[in-house]
């Protein structure tokens, strides 16, 4: 057996003989993440490239978030039915590696500057249904922001970089690919002041992707059965609550 046969299994071996450690350290400080997977725990230790300190303080921020602000396990559509009125957020078929596809239009979105953190909690209850959609052994989602007709009445910076937060620091390793459509010049002037908030991991899976090459872009990792309708694709939307 060559060495280049033998180096992934070790590289395995090291990062099993790491989950096991973290899973000491969590488990003495919170008793509650013997519920918590191993394939959970990992996303963490790699978020955190595989430093065990680093990935058990980050997942335990995460069960102390989580336990906090989602106090009954989960966020009923009660709790946010302002944000799902906005029909903003739809989920429908898998991409060709089997991750769940998910669609945002940024017009619909309109900010609650009277309750903040309702758009966290429909953030929250977004991520849980896509989660929940993924097939066993898959870990990601493949998600769209179309950004088509987004005007300054749609601006929510500060909820564009708590849904971020939410996501990179509470869901890590779950974004796949983000495609960001039809984006016009004046939302890359938001853009701008959101990206300076968004870690590596994260911006290196996000693309823009030009009018032009669109559907061409979207085929790339979608086929064209599992491509929303509105992308010149076989499948239709459904509503994020209805999936």
């Amino acid at each position: 057996m060559s060495k280049e046969e033998i180096r992934p299994h070790k590289s395995i071996d090291a990062e099993l003989t790491k989950i096991l450690l973290m899973r000491t350290i969590v488990e003495s400080h919170d008793p509650t993440s013997k519920e918590v997977d191993d394939l959970s725990l990992r996303r963490f230790l790699r978020a955190r490239d595989l430093d065990v300190e680093k990935g058990s303080a980050m997942f335990l921020n995460y069960m102390k978030w989580r336990h906090s602000f989602v106090p009954n396990g989960f966020v009923s559509l009660s709790e946010i039915p302002d944000e799902v009125a906005q029909g903003k957020v739809f989920v429908q078929g898998l991409d060709k590696k089997g991750r769940p596809i998910t669609i945002a239009f940024a017009a619909k979105h309109f900010q609650n500057k009277d309750d903040p953190d309702t758009f966290k909690r429909f953030a929250v209850f977004a991520l849980d249904k896509l989660c929940s959609r993924m097939p066993p052994g898959q870990e990601t989602f493949l998600a769209i922001a179309d950004i088509k007709g987004w005007g300054y009445a749609n601006s929510d910076i500060s909820g564009y970089i708590n849904a971020f937060t939410i996501l990179q620091e509470y869901h890590p390793e779950r974004l796949g690919k983000l495609f960001i459509v039809h984006a016009p010049y004046m939302f890359m002037k938001v853009w701008k002041v959101i990206h300076p908030f968004i870690d590596n991991n994260t911006k290196k899976r996000i693309v823009f992707v030009e009018n032009k090459n669109l559907k061409e872009t979207l085929l790339e990792d979608i086929d064209e059965s599992q491509l929303p309708e509105i992308y010149g694709g076989q499948m239709p939307l459904v509503p994020l609550q209805d999936c």
